[in-house]
């Protein structure tokens, strides 16, 4: 863990935007995004007015995305960005890769300001994400971290764009300098931690099984597509069966039904082995975020599934702090409580005809087969 860093929860829609453009607005030396989905919306438009200005008064901007989630951006806006003075580069574009696996695809939603100032979550930059009038953005959630931790995902993110020529690191003095300053009794221990198979890289893959061995009390859960693998599943019934209270909060609308149906064919299993459901209700749950013990946190843009931990390229702030953990358990359980549903076993079965139940195993199945189709020659470098 890196000691010496400031960290925040920040809900998604507009808190998660006013500290984006808050940061870019800030930044004095360096700006490095990247983001699966950016769209030229109004919300993506107003992040490419701000990216455009800060490279216009000196600053070095970078912008990679995702060759296919993003493919939908206009290429008049990525013309725009570059006569700006933006850099902008594309993670394995379709079919235009030299190394080309489809089904890994940059998951990432970071923003580093100065190597200073970072944004952690699992929102991207378009409408949906982003509170609208009459349209509340789906739920979701980031860290903004100030400090070392924040250096680590400008680091991170001078590794993925592959030339360091084209790049501006963040000069050492200015990072270590605001560091060091951060008075003893507001540093939080923290650290960048990612996932990228190919690259033989798990650490939130094993973050999350370190929890779930050693998680005593309590863990909880909140993840927008939950299809935990056959090594999770074990060790999240052991986890209970030691007497820990698992809580897992999933979405009780999707913005992809076939994953969701696939999710409730696990209900039965995660109901008989005494593990607590709730289904949010408001809008679309899109967060990423786990709780155990009061003591451990961790968001970012992995997903409890195997297409995080085997295809996509994924990336998490991990914090050990009790004070942030109580105040990130404190908001689920708001949430819990005020806007979402739990599912007991006597509901589920009694909603879920022998119908209805195929119908779930045939996209759990599904799910598991296109994972399997999509990185069956993925191989590890």
């Amino acid at each position: 863990m890196l000691e010496r860093n400031r960290v925040k929860l920040v809900h998604g829609g507009k808190p998660f935007f006013d500290t984006l453009h808050a940061m870019i607005a800030g930044a004095q030396h360096t700006l490095y995004f990247q983001f699966y989905i950016f769209l030229d919306d109004d919300t993506g438009n107003e992040v490419v007015h701000a990216l455009c200005a800060a490279a216009q008064r000196g600053v070095a901007v970078y912008l990679q995305l995702d060759g296919y989630a993003s493919q939908s951006l206009h290429r008049k806006a990525v013309q725009h960005l570059r006569e700006q003075g933006v850099k902008v580069k594309w993670f394995e574009p379709l079919w235009r890769s030299r190394r080309f696996y489809f089904g890994r695809r940059l998951h990432h939603k970071v923003a580093v300001a100065d190597g200073c100032y970072a944004l952690v979550g699992g929102l991207n930059i378009c409408d949906r994400y982003n509170d609208l009038p009459n349209d509340p953005a789906w739920l979701d959630m980031a860290i903004y971290v100030e400090g070392e931790a924040a250096l680590s995902l400008e680091t991170g993110c001078i590794e993925l764009w592959g030339n360091k020529k084209e790049t501006t690191p963040t000069p050492e003095n200015i990072w270590f300098t605001f560091a060091e300053n951060i008075p003893a009794q507001e540093r939080v221990p923290a650290r960048m931690i990612r996932n990228d198979w190919v690259k033989r890289r798990k650490e939130i893959w094993g973050a999350y099984l370190y929890q779930f061995n050693h998680v005593e009390k309590e863990l909880t859960i909140m993840c927008s597509y939950f299809l935990p693998g056959r090594i999770f599943r074990r060790k999240l019934a052991q986890a209970s069966k030691r007497g820990v209270r698992i809580r897992v909060i999933l979405a009780g609308v999707s913005d992809v039904m076939v994953a969701k149906h696939a999710e409730r064919y696990l209900y039965r299993w995660l109901l008989k082995n005494n593990m607590d459901v709730y289904e949010y209700q408001r809008t679309v749950l899109h967060a990423k975020v786990a709780v155990a013990d009061g003591k451990w946190v961790t968001v970012g843009s992995y997903n409890v599934n195997n297409i995080s931990a085997y295809a996509s390229l994924e990336v998490n702030l991990e914090v050990e702090h009790e004070g942030f953990a109580k105040e990130t358990n404190n908001v689920l359980d708001e949430i819990i409580l005020k806007d979402c549903q739990r599912i007991t076993l006597e509901n589920y079965e009694a909603h879920t005809g022998w119908l209805k139940r195929l119908w779930q195993r045939t996209c759990y199945r599904f799910i598991n087969n296109v994972l399997n189709l999509f990185t069956f020659y993925f191989r590890q470098e």
